[in-house]
Order: C-alpha cells, then structure tokens, then sequence
C-alpha cells in the first residue's frame, strides 16, 4: 500500500483539527471533535487519572495517529498526579502522519510539554525523561503487536482506535484483539470508539467483559472492556449494554472478522466473514435492525 496523502488539516466542531486518509477514505476523528474524542472516549473511560494516584500509568496506544489519544492521557495523568511515570507504547502504521501533525502545527493550543513529547514522538519514536518514557513502533500493527506480547508489556490503559471494521478490518479481527487483550493488564481497561457487533464479539471471545461508553457527538456508543474481576462491581455494571445492543451480539453482525495467520489482505478478511455469514444460523441483521431502527 501506498502513501500518498496530502494531509490538510480539516477543522471539527469542537475546534480541533484532524486529517482526512485517502488510504483508508475515512478522516482520522470524527467531525464532532477530534480532542473531545480523545478525552471522552479514551483517556476518561480508561480511568487513567485514578490509576495516576498509584505513580504509575503503563498505556498501549493502537494506532497512535496524530497523537491526539496520547496527549489526552498524559494531560490528565499529570493534573492528577504530575509526578506520576507514564509508560507508553504506540503502534502506527504510517510514520508520515505524527509528522505532518507536527509540521501542520495541529497541536498549536496545546501546552508546550507536550508539543514537544508529541515532537519527540513523531521525529524520533522514542522519548526519556524523568516521568515518560514512550515510544512508538513503526509498521504493520499485527507485527508490532507480537512485539508487544514477547516484551511483557502490561497496560493499565488500552486505546483500541484503528479505522473502522469495514476499511481496517485487519485490526479488528479475533486473532489482533487477542494479542492486543493479551497487553492488558489484569485490572486495566481497554476502550475503543467502536460498538460494531463484531468487535464486541471478537473482545468476549478473549476473555473480557463489555460495557457501552456515552456516545460522543453520534447516536452510537463505544465499548470499554476489562478481565471479570471477583467482589467487585465491574464494568457491565456501571456501563450496561441495551436490550438492543445485547440482541445485536445474536445476529450475524456478530460474526468476527478472523485473520488465522496474521497476515492475511483486507479483501481475504471481508470475503472470510461474509462466507461465514452467509453460513451462520444467527437472526439476519435486517431483522434486528427492524425491531430497533429508532435506536440505531
């Protein structure tokens, strides 16, 4: 795959700018805002702020993109506790676009702490000091990730953010998510601005529980997920899944995308799903669309 994008900052509603990918025909945020998305479906939901009280905040950044998710945690880390030690790991595929994040000076009202992290970062993949050590792995993230795993990285937050299943369906497949929940922390938390079927699917299948996050800017929610954890009140008790949203994980929307092998073309992964689709004796999607359609 080429990458050929002329990255032109395109404003959001909140203010913030994002870049569109003609790679992937899709922008980077959502036109709602590209910071409150950070915020909102990230950094807060993750509960990194009250992991920052214990001095010690470990994130995996999937797909890490302008840096937008980054810069969100580590704000809130440090108004918590600015002598919290941040570790960082962030995966990206195209090195060009932290790059032009920084070049397009798409980070211009942020503090000048993390101008410069965000700097290091995109120019460098590596950054110590003090209180951060962060570095971002530059490739195919199925491969980065494996990377991830030999390490013995455990995070206490994951953002789970590639483009979504039907234009990056290779970072959403059961086999990706379950080396990515495999990063996870035993009380850590992953969350993602996804609340597609499959996804869901795909995260229960390695092992977590499932919560619905507060949409943000759009009708739909996005999933925060964790490990079941004993005597405690867990996530699918403070974010409950719908009615609606529970059918929907009966249906074959909720047929994974798989990728056995880890290497497999996007084309192979959609065709794989629909075959399997077709096949499923789950309730056709349209039926449970019908019942909800006010909803969804």
């Amino acid at each position: 795959m080429l990458y050929t994008d002329n990255f032109t900052p395109q404003q959001t509603q909140d203010g913030s700018l994002t870049f569109f990918s003609q790679d992937f025909n899709q922008a980077f945020h959502s036109h709602y805002g590209a910071k409150q998305e950070s915020y909102l479906k990230f950094a807060l939901p993750t509960q990194v702020q009250t992991v920052a009280k214990k001095g010690i905040v470990r994130i995996l950044d999937v797909c890490y993109g302008l840096g937008y998710n980054t810069a969100a945690a580590l704000e809130i880390i440090w108004q918590e506790n600015s002598a919290c030690v941040v570790e960082i790991i962030g995966l990206e595929l195209n090195l060009e676009v932290p790059k032009a994040a920084i070049n397009q000076h798409i980070f211009h009202d942020w503090d000048d702490q993390y101008r410069k992290i965000l700097t290091e970062l995109a120019f460098k993949h590596y950054l110590r000091t003090n209180r951060l050590k962060a570095k971002l792995l530059i490739g195919d993230a199925r491969k980065s990730i494996q990377e991830v795993c030999k390490s013995g990285f455990q995070a206490d937050a994951i953002f789970l953010d590639p483009f979504s299943p039907p234009q990056c369906p290779h970072l959403w497949t059961m086999e990706f998510i379950l080396k990515v929940v495999l990063c996870l922390h035993q009380d850590g938390l992953l969350a993602t601005y996804s609340c597609a079927a499959a996804v869901r699917t795909a995260l229960l299948s390695a092992g977590l529980i499932i919560g619905s996050t507060t949409p943000v800017g759009r009708r739909s929610p996005g999933t925060i997920a964790a490990y079941p954890q004993d005597g405690e009140k867990n996530i699918t008790q403070i974010y409950p899944l719908s009615l609606a949203e529970r059918e929907h994980l009966q249906t074959r929307a909720a047929v994974p995308y798989r990728d056995p092998d880890l290497n497999d073309h996007t084309d192979v992964i959609i065709n794989r799903r629909q075959q399997e689709q077709q096949a499923s004796s789950l309730e056709p999607t349209s039926l449970w669309r019908k019942r909800w359609d006010s909803l969804i």
